[in-house]
């Protein structure tokens, strides 16, 4: 069980990763030199700096709309995840703001698109940053990492609501299931299983785009185990720990044949 969970914490990196894209920082417009100040003072790690540079750029040229996308960031980079000050929030609402000014001039920009979402995801609010991952699979249905992050958002619902029902039915972790109390696994089933398999789904499809995506293997590996859990019979759970059993021998797999090619 430690691996899986160091597995599992490896792979919410992914989703926490500081946002570094070179961007194009429109050439030729009056706002260049102010942009180029921004990005240089944003790749120093100097995030406040980079958006006062920014914020003058968007104001000299407001179509620059690269400029609107580096300026989220520099606010996004500020923002401590999960925080609730009004500092703190300050921040948020100063990202999505800029990151919308993108999406004013380019409706369909992913990079902004998955800006917001992932601004919603660590600031725990799985609602509004599942609504945005599921645009940007409309918008690019082979966007691998935005139905990993689905598949993440349905684990972060389910698992809590698992583990306390376990907890209270006086199961320990290494307890076989399913969930010994009829009712209460009904009860669960009703408001997860759709979620769980909306979840596994989404990761098959992220590794039908990416073969090799140990982090959707990772974490079809723990949806199973959430899925296990709500079974009807000790078959069906059985059945779904031996899947869960077989993602991660493929995680390990992958990584292993990774590591091989490194020179």
């Amino acid at each position: 069980m430690r691996s899986v969970l160091s597995r599992l914490f490896c792979s919410c990196l992914v989703l926490w990763a500081p946002l570094r894209a070179q961007l194009p920082v429109c050439p030729g417009s009056p706002a260049a030199s102010e942009v180029n100040l921004g990005v240089n003072a944003y790749k120093a790690a100097q995030y406040a700096k980079a958006a006062d540079h920014l914020q003058a750029a968007t104001q000299v040229d407001p179509s620059c709309s690269n400029a609107w996308l580096y300026l989220g960031n520099a606010y996004m980079q500020q923002v401590v995840p999960g925080a609730e000050s009004p500092d703190n929030q300050a921040l948020v609402d100063k990202a999505l703001e800029q990151y919308q000014k993108v999406l004013d001039q380019q409706p369909e920009n992913q990079q902004a698109m998955g800006s917001i979402a992932l601004l919603f995801f660590n600031q725990k609010r799985l609602d509004e940053a599942q609504v945005w991952y599921e645009k940007l699979t409309v918008v690019n249905p082979d966007n691998k990492e935005a139905y990993y992050a689905l598949g993440v958002i349905a684990w972060r619902r389910s698992f809590p609501a698992r583990t306390e029902a376990r907890t209270k039915l006086g199961m320990k972790l290494e307890d076989s299931g399913p969930l010994k109390d009829a009712a209460v696994r009904q009860d669960l089933r009703a408001k997860y299983l759709p979620l769980v398999q909306d979840g596994i789904d989404h990761l098959n499809r992220a590794i039908e785009i990416d073969v090799e995506y140990e982090d959707a293997m990772a974490y079809l590996n723990l949806l199973y185990r959430e899925k296990a859990d709500l079974d009807n019979t000790p078959e069906e759970y059985r059945e779904d720990i031996a899947k869960a059993d077989e993602w991660v021998q493929k995680s390990l797999d992958v990584r292993k044949e990774k590591a091989g090619r490194q020179p």
